[in-house]
């Protein structure tokens, strides 16, 4: 980990590791292929899903594939494409799977009324069963009783009414459920003494990162409480991480909270003690670790606080093999940082890191990593000073805050190369840069909710909106057996774009 503790020592300006990319705020221009810089990009074909169409397309923005689905599609080695069964991601009853030339092979329905799945799935390889399963979020109802049973301010019931937590389940391919855990079985509390999940005497809060308080300041429980929106699975740690978009990411322990062939057995695992939160980053206020975001007294300046991330999508861990493999990625749309001028971030995070930037081997609260005090550069406009985790190893945003601000949707993946494929949600926007934050490779969406055009009007945001985009390597395993032909790009124009 000398890499990273040598990009750590910049401190101060730890997260303009990445700001060469001067973007405009532009109101008007071409779709497809922007820019490439053909020496310094990671070559292959660039995935993403839009309008209920998956598109495989190369360097030029060339069609070289299609799939009859595409809402957040997700390629499985095989070269099978596995997708939600309509086309909004906040919301679907289940998935289906298809073949190479779009033949259904799979499908599942979640058919239990107080189960809502929403935004992000995966299929897994799960160790213990030596068969693939499929890991979900969803919705699950939390009834105005359970909400009182467990220490939520019942000044707040006008909201338990409809009150709902996240779970992730997973299903095996004969759609049997294996394996659940649930936001309300890992609650904490400083309310009510009488109920079971009280934080006992002498104790509070903060002695407890691994639960989530029950009645966070300003949020009490209600529908669609957490809106979590990613999901992702280290096979070799047998652990899943999932994001909220309230501006936090959880860490959790799935091997030791499985067991083979017992259903029964691996539920009440996942809700004991055994399943709290291994590691969570974001908001140390939440579990009162931390400060909360604020405006200032004068009414012109803001601080973030403690907080270091909000509205953030798409958490994911580097893949074995890769550039900094087993730290996590993150796109931080920095929506409810209070930040003076806004702009989104893709994050990069150790969280082994302690505060002297060394890394432990194991997971460590990020309060106690400390921080690094951020000082925006001198060219980028109306950001003010704040506080960085030393957790946080990489980071990319371009001077031009607006560049890239996207208040919805987004991912972030690691290449190869060592560059990092970003994709920016509202304007359709997919960049790919350096280490070092240089732009090599820029696309915008050219499917929109009405047409497909060849130059972007002043429409409304999310018009040609990506939810994700992913660069496939031309020896990708999933595409294997398959002869890839580049033919037209999707608006039919020929590619005209700038390079070096």
């Amino acid at each position: 980990m000398n890499t990273i503790a040598s990009r750590l020592q910049i401190g101060s300006v730890l997260l303009l590791l990445a700001t060469s990319l001067y973007a405009y705020e532009s109101l008007q221009g071409p779709t497809e292929l922007l820019y490439w810089d053909k020496t310094n990009t990671y070559n292959g074909y660039t995935w993403f899903g839009v309008r209920g169409t998956t598109y495989l397309v190369n360097m030029e923005g060339r069609v070289a594939h299609t799939w009859p689905i595409g809402t957040n599609p997700h390629l499985l080695t095989n070269g099978n494409v596995l997708d939600a069964n309509n086309n909004d991601p906040s919301g679907f009853l289940g998935f289906t799977e298809v073949n190479w030339n779009g033949s259904n092979v799979w499908s599942y329905s979640e058919t239990r009324t107080n189960y809502s799945p929403h935004h992000d799935f995966l299929r897994i390889f799960n160790p213990k069963l030596n068969a693939f399963t499929t890991l979900y979020i969803a919705n699950k109802t939390v009834s105005s009783n359970q909400c009182i049973a467990a220490g939520c301010n019942p000044a707040n019931g006008q909201n338990y009414n409809t009150a709902q937590m996240d779970a992730i389940v997973e299903v095996d391919m004969s759609g049997n459920i294996v394996w659940e855990w649930w936001f309300y079985d890992h609650l904490i509390q400083d309310f009510d003494a009488t109920k079971f999940n009280y934080v006992g005497s002498g104790r509070s809060i903060s002695n407890y990162p691994g639960r989530l308080n029950a009645n966070i300041t300003g949020m009490p429980v209600q529908k669609d409480w957490l809106h979590c929106n990613g999901i992702d699975y280290n096979q070799t740690l047998d652990q899943v991480a999932i994001s909220s978009v309230r501006g936090e990411l959880y860490i959790i322990d799935h091997g030791n909270t499985f067991l083979s062939n017992n259903p029964a057995g691996s539920l009440s695992l996942a809700a004991s003690s055994a399943g709290d939160f291994l590691y969570r980053f974001g908001d140390p206020a939440r579990y009162n670790q931390g400060s909360p975001p604020s405006i200032l007294a004068n009414w012109t300046q803001s601080t973030t606080g403690n907080k270091q991330m909000g509205g953030n999508h798409h958490v994911s861990w580097i893949a074995s093999g890769l550039p900094d493999a087993g730290n996590l990625l993150i796109f931080n749309n920095a929506q409810n940082l209070f930040e003076h001028t806004q702009g989104s971030y893709a994050f990069e995070i150790n969280p082994y890191l302690n505060a002297l930037t060394n890394n432990t081997g194991a997971f460590v609260n990020p309060p106690d990593a400390g921080y690094n005090i951020w000082q925006p550069d001198v060219s980028t406009t109306g950001k003010n000073t704040k506080l960085m985790s030393r957790q946080i190893v990489w980071s990319y945003q371009p001077k031009a805050s607006h560049g890239m601000t996207s208040h919805i949707g987004g991912s972030v993946q690691r290449l190869p190369n060592g560059n990092t494929l970003i994709c920016s949600d509202t304007e359709g926007h997919i960049i790919e840069v350096t280490s070092v934050g240089d732009a090599v490779w820029e696309y915008i969406n050219p499917v929109g909710s009405d047409a497909i055009v060849k130059f972007k009007r002043d429409n409304w945001p999310m018009y040609n909106s990506i939810f994700r985009a992913f660069r496939i390597g031309t020896n990708d395993p999933a595409l294997s057996g398959h002869t890839l032909i580049s033919g037209n790009t999707i608006t039919g124009r020929t590619p005209s774009y700038h390079s070096p």
